[in-house]
């Protein structure tokens, strides 16, 4: 029975019904995390505030009132445009993209 057990799970995956562990009791507020990248920042701002920014104005996003709790580091913030970011987690990735381009980031509790 276990080499035709093999052999099902490798062609034909759901065969046997719920294979692994089971979670009692999930509660999934507790894996809520909605996330944005850095190149979606800027698009989260409103026009006059873009237009007000500068090297020495760099602007506070607010990532939590927009609905995301991480920040994440797919894509490329502009060297000109450095920005105050203030987010509940921000990556590794995303933390060295900030500091290149001139910027900084507040982590709230």
């Amino acid at each position: 029975m276990h080499h035709h057990r093999i052999l099902f799970d490798k062609y034909h995956p759901g065969y046997f019904g719920q294979v692994g562990m089971r979670y009692f009791h999930k509660l999934h507020k507790k894996f809520y995390c909605p996330i944005v990248n850095i190149n979606h920042l800027w698009s989260l701002m409103p026009q006059e505030v873009k237009d007000r920014a500068s090297k020495d104005n760099a602007p506070l996003i607010d990532v939590t009132r927009f609905g995301y709790l991480k920040v994440l580091g797919r894509g490329l913030l502009s060297k000109g445009m450095p920005i105050v970011l203030k987010a509940k987690l921000v990556s590794k990735n995303a933390e060295k993209k900030i500091k290149k381009a001139g910027g900084a980031f507040l982590l709230m509790a």
